[in-house]
């Protein structure tokens, strides 16, 4: 393989089956004069693997500060550098990013090499509309953060797609529940391409049973249906009416806000609000 030099080779690698590394991502690995590492004890293993002796520095979130400079520096001297994540494609999800931005900011040639990626594998297996879908990587790990973010969300008609640390997905499905509503489409993708590989099928309120009753574990990736398209074409105050009437049956704003959610594409929270807006447009 022809490795130039003073070029930043971005290196996919896999992530979890070790017979997804491709024939190119090995060659090059082998033939630059460095490889840029997350976690060079990681490499160190898939490099014996494939009987590559090329040296390793890291390079990871704590040192990217001071690290940047130094391989900028070798890469601007003529070394061929290779660039790798743990796991998948660096960049996603992880500092490589801030890497190519400066090297592409100094004219230094940066050359991808393709590989695993947990999100678009999970989504090519998913069964949800592949056709336009927004990748949103870990969410905030904070409730409320996690919360306001997925408010920005509700309403995007795209796929989406979610990594999640198993000691938060059952938060996570909570938060998907009260924003998103009981209805919506998800797929849990767990340990993809490894050894307990499993893809879960159903509803945020059957994920929430599901994983009640499991203890999450593993990595997880999660691709949830976009909002669909209206079921219901009901006005503002059409629907205000619908709850209402369904209100004066003795059932509460919120058990209400429910029941009307079934029957549009309008979440339960959405709905909530609106009922809270009937006593005040009574009042006034």
């Amino acid at each position: 393989m022809d490795i130039k030099p003073g070029t930043l080779y971005v290196v996919g690698t896999p992530i979890g089956n070790l017979e997804d590394m491709t024939f190119r991502a090995v060659q090059t690995l082998q033939t630059v004069d460095l490889i840029a590492a997350e976690d060079t004890r990681h490499t160190g293993r898939l490099l014996q693997r494939f009987q590559v002796k090329t040296p390793q520095v890291s390079y990871h979130e704590h040192n990217r500060s001071s690290r940047i400079p130094e391989l900028l520096e070798q890469l601007s001297d003529g070394k061929a550098i290779a660039l790798v994540t743990d796991a998948g494609i660096p960049g996603i999800s992880d500092p490589g990013y801030e890497l190519v931005k400066v090297c592409v900011e100094a004219g230094i040639p940066v050359v991808p090499i393709p590989g695993a990626n947990a999100a678009i594998t999970a989504l090519s297996a998913a069964g949800l509309p592949t056709d336009r879908f927004v990748f949103e990587g870990f969410l905030p790990a904070k409730g409320q953060q996690r919360r306001s973010h997925l408010e920005s969300l509700e309403t995007e008609p795209r796929t989406l797609i979610f990594y999640e640390s198993p000691h938060r997905l059952r938060g996570t499905l909570q938060d998907l529940e009260e924003i998103f509503g009981t209805h919506r489409q998800i797929v849990i993708a767990r340990e993809i391409t490894k050894l307990y590989e499993e893809f879960w099928r159903g509803t945020i309120e059957e994920a929430i049973a599901h994983y009640s009753q499991r203890e999450p574990q593993g990595e997880y990736t999660l691709v949830v249906a976009g909002t669909p398209p209206t079921q219901a074409q009901l006005s503002e105050e059409e629907l205000k009416a619908e709850l209402e009437k369904i209100m004066s049956q003795g059932i509460s704003r919120s058990q209400a806000s429910r029941q009307l959610a079934k029957a549009t594409s309008l979440t339960r929270r959405q709905l909530y609000q609106l009922a809270l807006a009937i006593k005040t447009d009574q009042q006034s």
